[in-house]
């Protein structure tokens, strides 16, 4: 399948808003704040920045430019109902950016809404829960079989076809939904739990899939993170993890022009994150064992940690489209299994490359 390369870029913004859509009484009605970030996710054209190589900070600074208008305002003087489906609209509609897949807003760290150009819009709100689990049939002295903890968080992913409409589902609809499990998983043993057995993440998503479909037709992916840097999704019928790294390097954007900040020595601290696709492991109930996902990548991880990554073999510039194309040539034939590489330079902002059936079926 041929590869895409999409672009992503972050802006946060300050604002005040009211939702007087809302039932009489929701805390949203009064006038209140958040920490908003706008993202957005482009296949731009060649040609589109100001030099090859440009397009993740060129695109940065259009959303930049864009929500500023929105910093440190009243939302209703803009928009009579400032929801999150809204608010993407509102931005979709002034970012003059060609190849737009998805605008989003986060109006916090745990829910969010991303539109695309069709108005289907894929929300989303994230719960945790502590509790400890162990994994009965990994080889002997592996540390998951040992019983063990985690501070687990779930994310329910909506999608929903909006039309006209201000809002879809309602975040706390969500949060009405998970209340009952939440009771049941919170300081618990999975292990001890009907169905759970062999409590992997895989296995995980589909106990949960199981008893949140039909209370919620429109679910369309369940996010499992064991850890803050792996976890896994599940829709129903793909499964798909993903483990991230951070590497510390050095770069000059080499077709810059003279006097751009790009063209000279500087440094970022990045993060990459692999996503695997396959089916389950019968025995294991795993797609790959995250240490093991780590373990096989060490190897270019150790090219790129702490590195002047012009110098790396076969690689031209180390703009991120540049870097995530060698990034894929370097892991895919230790990774049958990959399927999606997404690599950022700042937060939220950098590129990722997908090929396989579910493309970038979720958010950067």
């Amino acid at each position: 399948m041929t590869a895409r390369l999409l672009h992503v870029a972050a802006a946060p913004f300050e604002a005040a808003r009211r939702v007087s859509i809302l039932p009489e009484r929701h805390r949203s009605r009064r006038l209140h704040g958040h920490s908003f970030l706008a993202r957005v996710r482009a296949e731009l054209p060649t040609g589109w920045a100001p030099f090859p190589g440009g397009e993740t900070g060129t695109l940065r600074d259009h959303l930049t430019r864009c929500v500023a208008d929105l910093d440190y305002r009243d939302l209703n003087e803009h928009l009579p109902v400032p929801t999150d489906e809204n608010l993407a609209r509102w931005v979709r509609a002034r970012l003059r950016i060609p190849g737009i897949e998805a605008v989003g807003i986060r109006s916090t760290r745990d829910q969010g809404a991303d539109l695309d150009g069709s108005d289907h819009a894929h929300l989303w709100r994230r719960f945790r829960f502590e509790a400890a689990h162990q994994l009965p049939n990994v080889s002997a002295g592996h540390k998951c079989g040992r019983m063990h903890g985690h501070g687990f968080e779930v994310i329910l992913h909506a999608h929903q076809d909006l039309g006209s409409d201000d809002m879809g589902i309602d975040f706390d609809q969500l949060g009405d939904i998970w209340a009952p499990l939440h009771q049941k998983l919170h300081t618990a043993c999975l292990n001890d739990l009907p169905g759970l057995a062999n409590p992997t993440s895989e296995l995980f998503s589909v106990w949960l899939w199981e008893r949140l479909k039909p209370t919620l037709p429109a679910l369309s992916w369940i996010s499992v993170y064991e850890t803050a840097h792996s976890g896994c999704h599940y829709d129903g019928r793909h499964f798909r993890i993903w483990t991230e790294q951070r590497f510390e390097s050095a770069l000059r954007l080499v077709r810059a022009p003279d006097g751009a900040s790009g063209r000279r020595l500087h440094g970022h601290s990045y993060l990459v994150r692999l996503h695997l696709s396959a089916p389950l492991d019968r025995v294991m109930g795993w797609v790959m064992d995250y240490g093991d996902v780590k373990e096989r990548f060490r190897p270019v991880y150790k090219q790129l940690d702490h590195r002047l990554l012009n110098e790396l073999p076969r690689l031209g510039d180390a703009d991120p489209a540049s870097l995530v194309r060698w990034l894929h040539e370097e892991a895919a034939a230790e990774f049958p299994q990959l399927d999606r590489i997404d690599l950022q330079e700042t937060p939220g902002c950098g590129v990722l490359l997908c090929w396989g059936e579910q493309g970038p079926a979720l958010p950067a």
